[in-house]
C-alpha cells in the first residue's frame, strides 16, 4: 500500500472515531499542556532545560497507550470503555515511559548529529509503542524489534510521517506569529493542547503501516 492510500484509511478511520478519541484523549492533552505552563511559569529561564521533556513522559504515555489500545481494539471491531483502556494505559506507564525516554533522547542526541541521524532514528523506532503496547515486549526489545521491522520500508514511513508533521509544524509556526511569545497563559494551553491533539493522527497513520508491515489478526472493523 502507497502512502497515500496510508493517509486516506488513516483519515478515514480517525474522523469515524474522533468523537471517542476526544474524550479518551484530549482531557489528557489538557492536563499536560496545563502542567507544562505550570511549570514554565514557576522554573527559571536557566533552570534545568530537561523538565519540559519530563512533564510530558508523566503524560504522553498515559493518552498515547489508550490510544494505541483504542486502535487496536477498533481494528478487531471491539468498543471498549475509555476507563478499561486508560487503566490498561497506566499499568503500562512505567515501561511506556521509560521507552519515550530512551527514543527521545537518541533522536535529539541523532538531530544533533547534523540532523539526518535523528531522523533515520525517529523512522526506525517509530513502532516501537506498538510493539510494547500490543506486542507486551521490554523497551529495549520494542526498540530492536522496530528496527527490523522498518527495514526496508524506510521510505513509507518517512513519507507518511512528514505528510502529517510538515503541515502541523507549518500551523504552530503561523499561530506562533499570530501569538507571539509572551503568551497569555489561557492562549498558550488551548494552542498547546490543540496541536498535541491532532499531533495523534500521526499515531493512527503509523499503527496503520504498523499493521500492515507486521503479522496482525484480520481486521474486522473498516479500513483500520
Amino acid at each position: 500500500m502507497n502512502p497515500l492510500d496510508v493517509l486516506r484509511d488513516s483519515l478515514y478511520f480517525f474522523k469515524r472515531n474522533l468523537g471517542q478519541i476526544v474524550q479518551l484523549c484530549l482531557p489528557l492533552v489538557i492536563f499536560e499542556a496545563l502542567l507544562q505552563q505550570v511549570v514554565d511559569h514557576s522554573t527559571k529561564p536557566d533552570g534545568f532545560p530537561g523538565i519540559s521533556v519530563m512533564v510530558g513522559l508523566l503524560v504522553y504515555p498515559l493518552y498515547t497507550a489508550a490510544l494505541i489500545l483504542f486502535l487496536d481494539a477498533r481494528s478487531r471491531g471491539e468498543s471498549p470503555r475509555n476507563r478499561d483502556l486508560l487503566a490498561m494505559s497506566a499499568s503500562l506507564w512505567p515501561r511506556f515511559a521509560l521507552l519515550t525516554a530512551l527514543n527521545t533522547l537518541l533522536i535529539l542526541i541523532g538531530l544533533s548529529l547534523y540532523f539526518l541521524p535523528g531522523i533515520w532514528l525517529m523512522v526506525t523506532l517509530a513502532f516501537g509503542e506498538y510493539l510494547l503496547v500490543l506486542r507486551g515486549m521490554a523497551p529495549l526489545a520494542a526498540m530492536k524489534e522496530s528496527l527490523r521491522l522498518t527495514r526496508g520500508n524506510f521510505l513509507r514511513i518517512l513519507v507518511c510521517i512528514l505528510c502529517v508533521m510538515a503541515p502541523l509544524w507549518l500551523l504552530k509556526g503561523v499561530t506562533l506569529q499570530a501569538y507571539p511569545e509572551p503568551q497569555n497563559p489561557v492562549v498558550a494551553v488551548l494552542i498547546d493542547s490543540a496541536h498535541s491533539f491532532l499531533q495523534l493522527f500521526t499515531s493512527v497513520v503509523l499503527f496503520r503501516l504498523f499493521m500492515l508491515i507486521s503479522v496482525v489478526p484480520e481486521k474486522t472493523d473498516g479500513p483500520l
